[in-house]
């Protein structure tokens, strides 16, 4: 991982953003490149173009956090995700280092991945591996690291259930203080992780409730819209002005597949979600049956 020069160039240099804490990030790539930068949040709003607000949720040193994912420790995964970059944080801990491979992994489609194969060759994989390659750079991030945070919840389920059987019973069999501090413990744990788990099953369910925000994460289909040569603003004027009915069709038919698109993102996205809902959910049935 290299070191980013950039960053020396986004450094405040105002006496107001002289306390910004620096921290420690990975940027990576649509090739999966990772680049480790240090850099305050500033920099990062600069970097990735958000506004203050928005970067507060990912703020563990705020003493009355807006979210629940602003609190230190609650999710271990802190990342923003743009059209064509991911910006991780604490890409040295042990909890977010295979996540970081992972990305390295998945994000490069894997059209990239074969050039320089015969034909022959790429054909017979597609039914293997195609399927990646209908997701645009923002989901496939978001999907592994989906696939992370349940995955990493649902093994802490596990253990928690391992440690609370033993614990209630001995203490069925023996009541004493040190076996009651001990299912103590192990409750108020399960509560902070039963919190944590709700959390994630309620965004994913509103998420899965709304058509209209799963379509916004396709952040490349509407940068690709916005710069096209066909947008709005740069069409002809005959084309809107015209009444002639072919111009008409043409508009009309370009609408259509335009939505048809967006049906498709929605229909494809909502299967993916699905999944990790189910996973979550599944998690959160184990926590309220030990």
């Amino acid at each position: 991982m290299a070191l980013s020069a950039s960053l020396l160039q986004l450094q405040p240099s105002s006496q107001k953003k002289k306390t910004a804490v620096s921290r420690s990030w990975v940027l990576l790539d649509h090739h999966g490149k990772p680049t480790v930068l240090d850099a305050d949040k500033h920099a990062i709003m600069r970097l990735v173009k958000i506004h203050a607000r928005d970067l507060r949720i990912l703020d563990p040193l705020l003493s009355y956090p807006s979210t629940i994912f602003g609190r230190d420790k609650v999710i271990h995964i802190k990342a923003i995700i743009t059209a064509d970059e991911v910006f991780l944080r604490d890409p040295t801990d042990d909890d977010v280092v295979p996540i970081v491979e992972e990305l390295r992994r998945r994000l490069p489609k894997v059209s990239a991945s074969r050039e320089g194969r015969g034909e022959e060759e790429t054909c017979a994989q597609d039914g293997e591996g195609g399927d990646e390659n209908e997701f645009p750079f923002e989901i496939r991030a978001l999907e592994v690291l989906f696939e992370a945070i349940c995955s990493f919840l649902d093994a802490r389920t596990r253990e928690l259930e391992t440690a609370a059987y033993p614990a209630l019973d001995e203490l069925t069999s023996k009541i004493s203080s040190r076996n009651l501090d001990r299912v103590r413990k192990l409750k108020c744990a399960m509560t902070r992780l039963t919190s944590r788990v709700q959390k994630i099953r309620d965004e994913l369910e509103n998420l899965l409730d709304d058509d209209d925000d799963m379509a916004d994460l396709y952040l490349s289909r509407k940068s690709t819209v916005s710069s096209s040569p066909t947008s709005s603003s740069d069409a002809p004027k005959w084309l809107y002005g015209s009444p002639n009915t072919g111009s008409r069709i043409h508009k009309s038919s370009r609408a259509s597949g335009t939505t048809v698109q967006r049906e498709d993102d929605v229909e494809e996205l909502e299967m993916l979600l699905e999944a990790n809902f189910m996973q979550i959910d599944g998690t959160l049935n184990k926590l309220a049956t030990v």
